[in-house]
Order: structure tokens, then sequence, then C-alpha cells
């Protein structure tokens, strides 16, 4: 298996399916983080997400390079064609930066979100309250569920 491709979890519920990296930790705001060397992070949207904001047309931070980071803070926004939406922070330590690719090609974010679509980069520890794989599981479910049943009542 290439390193490009990191081993997944299938996922299926109503008419969303996602393919979930295993060893990648989630956010309740639906970003997967990744240790890419020890202490540093790569964080993305995952296909969740991706899906909720539609399209990726563009995108910005306007936190620093080296600048204190901790969870829960804006550092920058992404817009795509359903909704803008504010790219939080899911760790405490320093801001390494966003992907630079991004600038030529945000839409990697929608195309490749678990690989070459990755928001951005810090050093220091996730959040306490980022999942494991099975976790962010259970997580989909509730959110998903809720989305059926608001769809049910609305009809």
């Amino acid at each position: 298996m290439s390193a490009d491709k990191p081993k997944t979890l299938f996922y299926k519920r109503a008419t969303f399916i996602a393919h979930l990296p295993v060893a990648a930790r989630y956010s309740p705001s639906h970003f997967w983080l990744a240790e890419v060397a020890p202490g540093r992070w790569r964080v993305g949207f995952t296909k969740f997400a991706t899906r909720m904001l539609g399209e990726m047309v563009d995108h910005n931070f306007d936190t620093a390079p080296d600048a204190p980071v901790q969870p829960g803070q804006v550092l920058g926004w992404i817009e795509g064609f359903k909704a803008i939406s504010d790219l939080f922070c899911v760790g405490s330590g320093t801001f390494a930066g966003g992907n630079p690719a991004l600038r030529e090609k945000v839409a990697l974010v929608n195309k490749e979100p678990h690989t070459a679509g990755w928001l951005y980069e810090f050093t220091g520890e996730p959040d306490a309250t980022c999942v494991d794989v099975h976790g962010y599981v259970a997580h989909l479910d509730k959110t998903i569920d809720k989305i059926l049943e608001k769809q049910k009542a609305e009809e």
C-alpha cells in the first residue's frame, strides 16, 4: 500500500459514503488530523465536511506561521459553493502554515480531502475532543440521523 493511500474504514449511511483513514484522529467539527512527524499534525476536512460546504472556491489563513494556537481558534476561512466556513484550530501549539498547493488549486480539498487537499499543519497536541476513527463513526451516525430526522419532519 502506497504512502499516499492510507488504510481506511469504509463508511456508508443513507446516501453518504466515505473511506475514513484509520490512523487519523477526528474532531467533532469534521476535521481529520494525521501526525506527519512527532508532534507535527496535518489537518484537513473530512469528506462529510466537504459535502456540506460544496465545491471549494477560495480560502485564506489570517494566522501567521509560528503563531501560538489553541483549540477552537479561527485560523482563517474557506468558501464553498454552498457555504463559507471558518477554519478552526483542532489542537494547541504553534501554527505551521496552510497547504501551499491550495493557493493554485483549492479544489484539491474536495478531490483529495485526506491526501493532497489537506488544509494546514500545526505543532503541538490535538484537542482532547478529538477521537479515533470508531469514535468519529459514532459521531457521524448521530449527525446523519439528525439530518434525516429533520428532513422527515419537513416532509
